[in-house]
C-alpha cells in the first residue's frame, strides 16, 4: 500500500512550472536558452507599491491579520468592483487569499462533493482540472477550437451541463490563448446559465487590465445581474501590477460561500502575507497610469510574435485580444521529422525538440487541453522575443 494519498494520484505537477524549471536547469548547465514558458510580466513592481510595502514593514504591520484580509483592503476591493465592473459588494462578501490560485482552490474545496462536475472550456489554465480533482470533483473539459477563436459557444455550454454540474469556470482574457469574449458573446453564455439555476459561475478575471485594441473587458455578473447570487468573481494583483511573487488574489460573492472559503483558509494557510496586503492596497488605490503604458508594450510584443510566427509554413497564429500569450496551431507540422530523425507526432514532441535543438522553451498544447498547439508568453523583452521567434522559424524550416 502506498504511503501517499490516493487523491494525489489523480493530479499531475504543473506543466508550465516544469517547463520553466527545465529551462532554468539548462541555463545553469551553460546552455543558451530563451524561456517563453513563464506567465509573469518582466516589468518590476511599480515603485509606489514597493514603497507601501516598506512603509508597512517600518510601521510594524508584520503580525497576523484577519484570516481572509485586512478591512482596508477588503474595502478597496469593494470600491474596485463598483468602479470598474459596476458590481456592488460589501466587505463580508470579499475574501483575500495567497494568490489567485488559492482563491479558486478554496472555493472548490468548500463546495465540491464526489460526483460534482465542473465545466472547463479548453484550452484552459493548466491548474483548473487538477484543482477540481484535488477537491474531489470531476472536471468536464469542453474544447473551444481555433475555428471559434478558442471561445466556447452557447450550444457547447448547453450540451455540457448536466444535473451534476456545480460550477462553470470562465476565464477571459484567456490563459493560454489570450482570447477575450465580447459583451455579446458573454451574454449568449449567460443566457444559457440563466436556464440552469443549479450551475454556479467561477470567473478568473486575472487578465482584466491586459485588454488590447478595441476589446472591452466584461465579467459575467456584470453582463447578467441575474447571476449575481451564484457567481464568484475572482481577480488579483499578480499580472496587471507585476506582483506575481507577492501572492495576493481576491474574490467577491455570496456571503455563505465566502464564509465557507474563510473556514477552508483558516485551517490551511490562515491569512495572506500582511505586507503583501498593504502593497495590494496601494496597487488598487494608487496611480493606475502605468497600466496603459504597459499595455502599449504588450501590444507591440504581441504584434511582433504574431507576425514572426505567422510567417512559418504549417503554423497558424491568431491575434489575441488580451493577456500576454499566443497559442499557435502546429497542425501543419505534425508528422514531420527533425534533422535528428525525431518524428513530430504531438505538440509535446515539438516543444521538446525545439528546446533541445534550438534552445527555446515553450509549453506544449496538450498541457492546456487542446492540441496540436504551443503557448508562447510574450511577457519578456523585445530582443528575447525576436531571437526566440527567429529560432522557432529556423527550427521549423529544418522539419521535413
Amino acid at each position: 500500500m502506498s504511503f501517499l494519498s490516493a487523491t494525489l494520484s489523480r493530479v499531475k505537477p504543473s506543466p508550465t512550472i516544469a517547463v520553466t524549471t527545465k529551462a532554468a536547469e539548462l541555463k545553469a548547465a551553460g546552455r543558451d536558452v530563451i524561456g517563453l514558458g513563464a506567465g509573469e510580466p518582466d516589468f518590476d513592481t511599480p515603485q509606489n507599491i514597493k514603497d507601501a510595502a516598506i512603509a508597512a514593514i517600518n510601521a510594524g504591520k508584520t503580525k497576523y491579520t484577519a484570516v481572509d484580509g485586512i478591512p482596508e483592503l477588503k474595502k478597496a476591493i469593494c470600491e474596485k468592483f463598483k468602479r470598474e465592473n459596476g458590481l456592488v459588494y460589501e466587505p463580508a462578501q470579499v475574501t483575500v487569499n495567497s494568490g489567485g490560485k488559492q482563491t479558486l482552490y478554496n472555493a472548490l474545496m468548500a463546495t465540491l462533493n464526489p460526483g460534482d462536475e465542473v465545466i472547463i472550456p479548453a484550452p484552459y489554465w493548466v491548474s483548473y482540472p487538477d484543482m477540481v480533482l484535488l477537491a474531489g470533483g470531476t472536471p468536464v473539459a469542453v474544447e473551444a477550437s481555433l475555428e471559434t477563436s478558442f471561445k466556447l459557444t452557447p450550444d457547447q455550454l448547453e450540451a455540457a451541463i448536466t444535473e451534476k454540474t456545480k460550477w462553470f469556470i470562465f476565464n477571459s482574457p484567456s490563459n493560454p490563448t489570450g482570447a477575450g469574449y465580447s459583451r455579446d458573446e458573454l451574454k449568449a453564455l449567460t443566457d444559457v446559465l440563466m436556464r440552469h439555476p443549479h450551475v454556479w459561475v467561477m470567473t478568473d478575471d486575472m487578465y482584466e487590465h491586459l485588454a488590447y485594441d478595441d476589446f472591452e473587458f466584461c465579467t459575467p455578473a456584470q453582463v447578467e445581474p441575474g447571476l449575481y447570487d451564484r457567481t464568484l468573481t475572482c481577480n488579483g494583483v499578480s499580472k496587471a501590477y507585476a506582483m506575481t511573487g507577492w501572492r495576493i488574489g481576491y474574490a467577491a460573492g455570496p456571503k455563505e460561500l465566502i464564509a465557507a472559503m474563510r473556514k477552508v483558509q483558516s485551517q490551511s494557510t490562515s491569512n495572506p502575507c500582511s505586507v503583501s496586503q498593504y502593497a495590494a492596497l496601494e496597487a488598487l488605490t494608487g496611480p493606475q497610469d502605468y497600466l496603459a503604458a504597459n499595455n502599449e508594450i504588450f501590444v507591440r510584443r504581441r504584434n511582433l510574435v504574431v507576425s514572426m510566427l505567422s510567417e512559418i509554413e504549417g503554423v497558424t497564429c491568431p491575434v489575441p485580444e488580451g493577456a500576454f500569450y499566443v497559442y499557435p496551431s502546429i497542425a501543419g507540422l505534425i508528422g514531420k521529422t527533425t534533422p535528428k530523425g525525431v518524428k513530430i507526432e504531438t505538440d509535446e514532441d515539438f516543444a521538446t525538440a525545439l528546446l533541445e535543438d534550438h534552445g527555446v522553451a515553450v509549453v506544449f498544447g496538450a498541457a492546456f487541453g487542446l492540441s496540436p498547439n504551443f503557448r508562447v508568453s510574450y511577457a519578456t523583452s523585445d530582443e528575447a522575443l525576436k531571437e526566440a521567434c527567429s529560432r522557432i522559424q529556423a527550427f521549423c524550416a529544418t522539419l521535413v
